[in-house]
């Protein structure tokens, strides 16, 4: 079995949440899905759980952060600069917050920043292939 990561998430909102990820471009895994959690999945080796705050409850007595607060931030490859302004773009009409830290373009890499409904923090990033200097 390959690796994998599952990113968990505390959510106040679960289906607004959802309908948020998925116009993203996450897709749902009902088998891991209920009215309590959420399995949005990115990749075949990436998939983040999206749980209500009694859910999450159950897995850790840490208070839940708030929305203007960041824990982690955490990156996606992109397939291209295209498709790293609409994930942003579409991060903004969907509730979220775009942009929230300056456009990095340092030609070989091209990333944005976006939050969630919940202020999670996630950068949309794009590499060049062609810039990935070969193994030795």
């Amino acid at each position: 079995m390959s690796k994998m990561i599952f990113v968990n998430l505390p959510v106040s909102d679960l289906n607004a949440s959802m309908a948020f990820y998925q116009a993203l471009g996450f897709d749902n895994n009902p088998h891991f899905t209920d009215e309590t959690a959420a399995c949005m999945v990115w990749s075949e080796s990436i998939h983040v759980m999206l749980l209500t705050h009694d859910k999450w409850r159950h897995f850790t007595s840490r208070p839940i952060p708030s929305k203007d607060s960041s824990e982690v931030m955490l990156a996606l490859s992109c397939d291209s600069q295209d498709a790293v302004d609409s994930m942003n773009h579409v991060a903004a009409i969907k509730g979220g917050t775009a942009d929230i830290n300056p456009k990095q373009e340092l030609g070989f890499m091209y990333s944005r920043a976006l939050a969630d409904l919940d202020g999670h923090v996630w950068e949309a990033v794009w590499m060049d292939p062609a810039a990935i200097p070969p193994q030795s």
